[in-house]
């Protein structure tokens, strides 16, 4: 037996494992296993702690996010909201999540050819982002850290493969997290993005009520709706919302053109 060999086994023989080389270091799913396997988290939400909500700057300026969420509800397509914002030359930022992606793989892939247009990760299977299965809406939340990793580069390497680059914003199906799991989101280089404007409450909201909720956005604002419910109201609320917004002075951009806060 080889001298290396013959110490790897005696190893091996008093210790019970194998010791790694350097060619073999944790890997970053292994890494997120040992810290945060077993681990109770403390907040559950929609703001907890680490998770962004606004942009980090003064000037007046807004950043529209649209979902693409997933499920026998979510494979819908609100066309005549994404044209609108191609005539009017509104920015937005699209969180696809993996089920929408798979329902719509000729809509995703026309969209990511748009530069008005960013996409962003919205999760494989549409789940709360959770390290021990907590539920939002009767949906339940990704049920581990093995899950989680799952749940977010797996949807990321489907957007890679769309776009030809990788996700750097992370939103939660439904928006709720728990704080350990945006801490996993952290390790994996992903800021973690909600809203500090509830836009359309899942499409759920009237044409007024989206126009109302626009119209009390500050500098700064994240607005969150939804681009996969062609038969809400959102586009028609947006639509009357936009001209009143830019009188104000206000206008319209990426997430990525500013840091977020």
């Amino acid at each position: 037996m080889k001298k290396r060999s013959l110490f790897t086994f005696l190893l091996f023989v008093m210790f019970g494992t194998i010791p790694r080389g350097d060619c073999q270091k944790p890997t970053t799913r292994e890494k997120i296993l040992s810290l945060y396997s077993g681990k109770a988290p403390q907040e559950w939400g929609e703001t907890v702690k680490c998770a962004k909500t606004r942009l980090d700057t003064d000037q007046k300026v807004i950043a529209l996010t649209l979902d693409a969420c997933g499920g026998s509800k979510g494979k819908g397509y609100d066309a005549k909201l994404i044209d609108y914002l191609e005539s009017a030359k509104i920015p937005a930022t699209l969180f696809l999540s993996g089920l929408w992606v798979d329902a719509n793989p000729e809509i995703s892939q026309r969209l990511t050819k748009n530069h008005l247009f960013e996409i962003e990760n919205h999760g494989l299977n549409h789940k709360p982002c959770s390290i021990n299965g907590r539920s939002v809406y009767g949906i339940k939340g990704t049920s581990s850290p093995k899950e989680l990793f799952d749940e977010i580069e797996q949807n990321a390497a489907k957007i890679e493969n769309l776009t030809g680059r990788k996700p750097r914003c992370y939103r939660p199906g439904t928006g709720f997290c728990d704080e350990l799991g945006v801490e996993v989101a952290k390790v994996l280089g992903y800021e973690v993005v909600n809203f500090s404007v509830l836009g359309d409450a899942g499409a759920t909201y009237s044409k007024n009520q989206v126009r109302t909720a626009l119209l009390k956005a500050l500098p700064s604002s994240i607005i969150l709706m939804h681009m996969n419910h062609p038969e809400g109201e959102t586009r028609e609320g947006l639509i009357d919302a936009v001209p009143q917004l830019k009188n104000q002075g206000f206008r319209f951009v990426r997430l990525s053109q500013f840091a977020l806060k």
